[in-house]
């Protein structure tokens, strides 16, 4: 039974359109085995279903704010990285938790308690930067093919054809970094997240932000003790491991941020008075 349980799951693989293998920017080899039109797809429905579950800010400054340091990191990425249609959308969840995600598919959300939290564009722009990061170095694809081999023919069965059942809805959301319900994002391994850091903060630098403000944003999160997260204190890196990263890698995003500023980038983003 063996066998034929592996010949079905090679089978059910192929109508995810095998990738096998692929680079990263960072140059770390991982296992997709999901093509991307397939991720951008299960990340879109997940992005509809937090709408429908969640409640989006009204809030015009908030928006224009977010999209604003949100527009500049975009501007920087890898041409083709990203949504097959280059397009992406950056919403604002009235949430008190500070957390942010981005999906497949071109999708950024940022919660309100983030703001609370990065209180300067540049803090903001290292949040975003690290969250785009983890969709441009196919972290999702890569947790979900690992949990494909890990787990069973029916799983794989399920994404390979659309995972519209309800109850491999989970699996689906939770390699997107999203849980099915509402409000509980789900943190990446502490590998995904040393190689966010770095990519995310080469991104701020690159858009013009302050590399420094990637240091700050940690440490205020450190602060925070016991009001973050659970889950993002038991996978992700020791915020002082973090910090210490994010202190060998400022060399190196710093010519980049000097680079940027010498070719005039300097983004205006002014955050919305109430979150200051």
């Amino acid at each position: 039974m063996g066998r034929w349980r592996f010949r079905l799951l090679g089978l059910l693989l192929l109508g995810l359109g095998v990738a096998a293998c692929s680079t990263t920017m960072t140059g770390r080899r991982q296992l997709t085995l999901i093509d991307d039109a397939k991720m951008d797809e299960m990340g879109l429905a997940a992005f509809a279903s937090l709408k429908q579950q969640g409640e989006l800010s009204q809030d015009v400054m908030v928006n224009d704010y977010v999209q604003c340091v949100a527009t500049a990191i975009l501007e920087v990425i890898p041409p083709g990285a990203g949504p097959k249609n280059g397009k992406w959308e950056a919403l604002v969840f009235d949430d008190p938790t500070p957390n942010a995600f981005a999906l497949p598919g071109g999708k950024i959300g940022v919660h309100t308690g983030m703001l609370d939290v990065a209180t300067t564009p540049g803090q903001l722009a290292a949040v975003l930067g690290h969250e785009v990061g983890h969709v441009l170095l196919r972290h999702g694809n890569e947790r979900m093919s690992q949990s494909i081999l890990a787990d069973s023919a029916v799983q794989a069965g399920s994404i390979a054809a659309g995972a519209a059942v309800p109850e491999y809805q989970d699996l689906i959301v939770g390699g997107l970094g999203v849980g099915a319900q509402y409000g509980v994002l789900l943190p990446f391994s502490r590998k995904h997240e040393v190689e966010a850091d770095q990519v995310g903060q080469i991104f701020m630098a690159e858009a013009g932000f302050y590399p420094v403000e990637a240091i700050t944003l940690w440490q205020k999160m450190a602060e925070l003790g016991n009001e973050a997260p659970e889950q993002w204190q038991s996978t992700h890196p020791s915020d002082q491991t973090r910090i210490a990263r994010l202190q060998r890698n400022l060399p190196r995003a710093m010519r980049d941020y000097e680079t940027a500023r010498a070719a005039g980038k300097d983004p205006v983003c002014v955050p919305p008075v109430v979150y200051e």
